[in-house]
Order: C-alpha cells, then structure tokens, then sequence
C-alpha cells in the first residue's frame, strides 16, 4: 500500500517530525533546526516556514501567546549566535530563537494543512500518553543521536524506579 504525498505520518520524534512537516510543502526542502540542551530551537522565520505561513502571522500568534499569559517569554526565548551573509559579508549576530514549547504553542494558533498535520500528530502523542500513561520513540532511542548520557541516565533512573515500585507491592 502506497501512502499518498499529503497523508499524516505519525511520529513521536519531534525534529524528525519538524523536518517531515517542513518537507512536505510545495518544495521537498528540509528545514534547519537548532537542537541544544535537549531542546529544539526555531527562529520566527524557520517556524514561518516550518508552519508556511508569513512572517508577521508568526509574530502577531507569539504576541497572543504570550499576552494570554500561555507561555511566559523568559523561559522559551534564547538568543543564540549565528553566521549569516548580508549582501557580501558574513555578519554575527545574536538571533533570537524559540523553543519547542512555543514551535507547539504557535502549531496550535496557525490554521492551514500544515498545521492541522501538525495537530493530528500531537493529538496522537498526548492520545497515547493519556491512555498508556507513556510515549516513546523507539527508532529514536535505539540510534541515540540526539541524546546525551544525563537524558540516558534519567530514564535508567525511571526504569528502576518503576521496577522497584513492582517489588514492593
């Protein structure tokens, strides 16, 4: 069975599911994305493409966003230096970048196909955690690329925590 160009692929990997919404336009070029700290990191510009809309649609859902209180600017903006070519020269510059609770937050404002993809896999996520009181990525942790060995630890620690609550009932 061949699956159709526009239908949704669930994945529970967040930078693979950016990149898969990203690609999926009109053109089949991936998005650059920042992962740091265990987090992914968007400017206004990549989330405007990310989510194919303009620019200052981005900027007036961030704005509603953080005037409704639902996030707070402090904690999802960072700036991080980046490279970039202004007409012949290469220039610094501290850009501004969001994190992913924001990229989600904005998914859930934006009302195109993109977006609607984007809420029917997120859906699935909290779907699954709902019900299953988990959610896991298993392609992602076997290849262990994005992952550094505190994240690794974390969750040895909540295995064994989960396996001694099992003994002692």
């Amino acid at each position: 069975m061949t699956k159709k160009k526009n239908e949704i692929a669930i994945h529970s990997s967040a930078a693979e599911y950016l990149t898969y919404v990203a690609s999926i336009g009109d053109n089949a070029d991936s998005m650059e994305m920042r992962y740091e700290d265990e987090n992914i990191w968007l400017t206004q510009r990549m989330m405007a493409q990310l989510y194919d809309v303009s620019l200052p649609t981005i900027n007036e859902h961030i704005k509603k966003i953080y005037g409704d209180g639902e996030l707070v600017e402090e904690a999802t903006v960072r700036k991080f230096r980046i490279v970039q070519t202004e007409g012949t020269r290469q220039v610094n510059r501290e850009i501004i970048h969001y994190n992913l609770q924001m990229i989600i937050a904005v998914g859930f404002k934006v009302n195109n196909d993109r977006a609607v993809r984007f809420r029917k896999w997120s859906g699935q996520i909290v779907k699954d955690y709902t019900i299953q009181g988990w959610s896991m990525d298993k392609e992602r942790l076997k290849k262990g690329h994005m992952f550094t060995d505190e994240y690794f630890e974390r969750q040895l620690e909540n295995i064994r925590e989960i396996r001694l609550s099992e003994r002692t009932k």
